[in-house]
Order: C-alpha cells, then structure tokens, then sequence
C-alpha cells in the first residue's frame, strides 16, 4: 500500500490491497472490506461503472457522480479507470492485478481468459495471488452464460418463496436492496478471507469461485433443508418465519397507530413470568383469559418447541404467550412497547421506514448514521453506517466514493515505482 493509504486506512484488514473490476457482483463485497480497512482500487471503464447510472441521485440530479448507488457501494475505495480494449491498459491492468493482494471480480464468464488475465493467468506470477469470482451459477456451470436478474437470482435460489403476506392470494415478495448480490458478497468476504489465512501460512493463492445461486439457496433459513429433510414446503407469512404450518401472527399495531413486530413469545420460565408480571403492572391480567398458561409456563424450566405440533398444554402456553405480547402492544405506544419489551429482555420491534431507522435514538448511539464530508459538494452526507459492530475489528466510512478516474495517476505511479513492494 502507499503512505498515503497507510496513514489513512486502520481496521482488521489494513494492510490488504484489493482490485475490484467494477460491477453490481463485487460491489458489497468490496465495500465490506474496504470499511475494514483494506485499500480497495475499483477499476472502472472509461466510460464508468454501471452502478453511476443508478437512481436515486442527490439533489435530483441525474450525474455520473452523484450517484447514491455508487455512493453507497463504493466508500473508502480509491478508483482508476482502464480501457481493456486496448493492449497498453490490458497490461496496465495486469501489473496492477499482480501488485494486490486480492483481485474481486464479477465478469462473464470467460471474459478475463480471453484478455490473458484470468486466474490461471496470473498465478504462474504470482503464486500466493488469490482471485475472488462472484457469477450467477459459478465457473464452468452448464448455466453460467444465462442471463440474471436480482429478481431472478432470488427467485430460482429460493427466498422469494418465503417472503411475503399470509394471504396467498398475493405473489411472493421479493426483498428490496440487491440482495441476491449482497448475499453473495458475504459468502465472498468469507471466502477471501478464510484463501488470505491459507495464503499466510502456507504461501499459496487460490480461486474463490462464489456461486449467487448457491448463496442464495442456503440462505432460505430452514426452507432449503425442510424439503430435504421432509419433502414438505414452507409457506410465506406475513412478518414470520415461513413454516410448513400456519403460526400466530406477531405484527400488532399500537396504540398511537403504528406497527410493531412482537417478536419471539416466551419459551423459557423467566420469559413467562416477565410477560405474567406486565400484564399485572398494566392492570391486563385479569382481562387476560388465557393467564393460567402463562402461569403453566412459569412452573417449567423450558418449553419443548419439537412437541409443539403434538402436545396441546406446550401448544396452549406457547399461544398465550404470543396472545399476551399482542394484547400489550395493543395497549401502549409504539415506542413504549418497544422499550419496555427490551427493558424485560424481549427483542421486539417497530416498523421503521428507512428514514425513520436513521432518526432513531438507539441507531444514533450506537454510530450507524454516520456523516460523510463531501469536498465536491462542500456539505457532508449521511450515510448507513456498518449493521454490526465489532469492537475488536471495527468497521468504518471514512471517505467518499471516488469520481471516475480520481486516482489514476496516484495508483498507476505506486506500480511503476514499486511502492506496493
């Protein structure tokens, strides 16, 4: 890495040096890192990366840089841009991919062999070089060449199935966000960094072939394994896991008129006795027709959820459980619900939209929103900051995206002095 990367870059993976080909593959999964720490180089054709078309722009105004897509994808990388129709970028490009550490790429297949620069063509140069591939269906894969789409991806991998509304009659739903994309970019962070401790103690790269299909398909919580296990299919419900069975609806609305989810209902003792005891402080108990379950739950150290579809006493606490938290929400405020649940260690909660999340006291404590200056619009933007915090390898935005080609000359200089050496 240069200096100036060294003096700018802390985190878990500060000292890794990554190239990024650009595109809607590698884009979560360059900026996971590039948050950790890892100087990032996202390479864009001349023209620009795909993503800088995407809506929504800031200001309304429809720019290459003003991208929030771009924005969002792209924080803390540094960025050059290479014409891979020519021989002289094709090699720049090369002496740049054998310069990392790591080299993220999401290109059709077949494309980087017939540049000369696909991993069995860098590897005879750089032996302890490791290549991440995020496709569609994998390398070599009898489907590999057709055509994708988010939707499609999360449609034939399986989670469209399991998202959506009890009422049936009304199609799946699929999850907002790319996330057939950012699916694959976790399994790709893990991937790399699992090939760079292999690397560092046995001195040898590797090929990280991450099929979006795949990723897409293990991650349908217990869908995928029920029907291998059972041959039975889950059915989507509405704020719920998708169950072969129908369970109790959890979503309630307060109050003050606004949704909330109640989340888990008590399974253990304490749990019982917590909900018990918050009827009574809520004058609810004696409406509450069900309590003697609650008092049932009380007497057992846990309930046996496998005996759920078999034993009704386990099936009648578990419901009054559920009952209770949906008669509580029903009578408080949102966000009294909200924090007295947690106050009584129960996760519940409300229904946000996205700008609401960002306002919220517990996210603004916690830092995920977080501030950005922008110097080309001499204002600072906010931002979602990292999901999960991890206090021995933290995770950080600490610049913009990058304009096209905004780091050419820095980036290609450090090559051809052998500053990365």
């Amino acid at each position: 890495m240069s200096a100036r990367s060294d003096a700018d870059r802390s985190g878990a993976l500060a000292g890794l040096r990554v190239a990024e080909l650009a595109s809607e593959a590698t884009a979560f999964a360059g900026k996971l890192m590039s948050d950790m720490g890892a100087d990032v180089i996202v390479i864009e054709p001349p023209a620009g990366s795909e993503l800088r078309s995407r809506p929504p722009f800031v200001d309304d105004v429809v720019d290459p840089e003003k991208s929030l897509t771009w924005w969002h994808y792209n924080t803390n990388k540094r960025g050059v841009t290479l014409d891979l129709d020519t021989a002289s970028d094709r090699e720049r490009l090369r002496q740049l991919l054998l310069s990392v550490d790591v080299v993220l790429e999401g290109e059709a297949p077949g494309r980087l062999s017939s540049l000369g620069l696909d991993y069995a063509d860098l590897r005879s140069a750089k032996r302890e070089l490791v290549m991440v591939s995020i496709t569609p269906f994998g390398r070599g894969d009898p489907r590999e060449h057709e055509p994708v789409t988010d939707l499609t991806l999360l449609a034939g991998g399986g989670p469209v199935w399991s998202c959506g509304y009890d009422d049936h009659s009304l199609p799946p739903i699929r999850g907002w966000g790319n996330q057939s994309y950012n699916i694959g970019a976790l399994y790709a962070v893990i991937g790399t960094l699992v090939a760079i401790l292999v690397r560092d103690e046995q001195g040898i790269g590797q090929h990280v072939d991450v099929n979006l299909n795949a990723s897409a398909n293990v991650t349908t919580e217990q869908a995928t394994y029920t029907w291998l296990v059972t041959r039975q299919t889950v059915q989507r419900q509405t704020g719920r896991h998708a169950e072969i069975l129908p369970s109790l609806p959890t979503q309630v609305r307060c109050s003050d008129g606004r949704w909330v989810n109640t989340g888990v209902p008590p399974r253990v003792r304490d749990e019982f006795a917590a909900v018990h005891e918050w009827l009574r402080e809520l004058g609810l108990l004696e409406e509450f027709t069900d309590r003697v379950f609650l008092e049932l739950g009380m007497e057992r150290e846990r309930l046996d959820l496998s005996k759920l579809g078999e034993d009704v006493e386990v099936q009648a606490m578990f419901a009054a459980g559920r009952e209770a938290m949906t008669l509580i929400a029903s009578r408080l405020p949102s966000y009294e619900f909200f924090m007295e649940a947690h106050r009584r260690q129960m996760p519940v909660a409300i229904i946000y939209s996205p700008e609401e999340t960002l306002q919220d006291s517990h996210f603004v404590v916690r830092g995920f929103p977080t501030r950005i200056d922008h110097d080309d619009l001499g204002r600072s933007i906010l931002y979602p900051g990292a999901p999960i915090r991890f206090t021995g390898s933290p995770s950080r935005i600490r610049s913009r995206a990058p304009h096209l080609g905004e780091h050419n000359s820095e980036v290609f200089a450090e090559i051809e002095t052998g500053a990365d050496d």
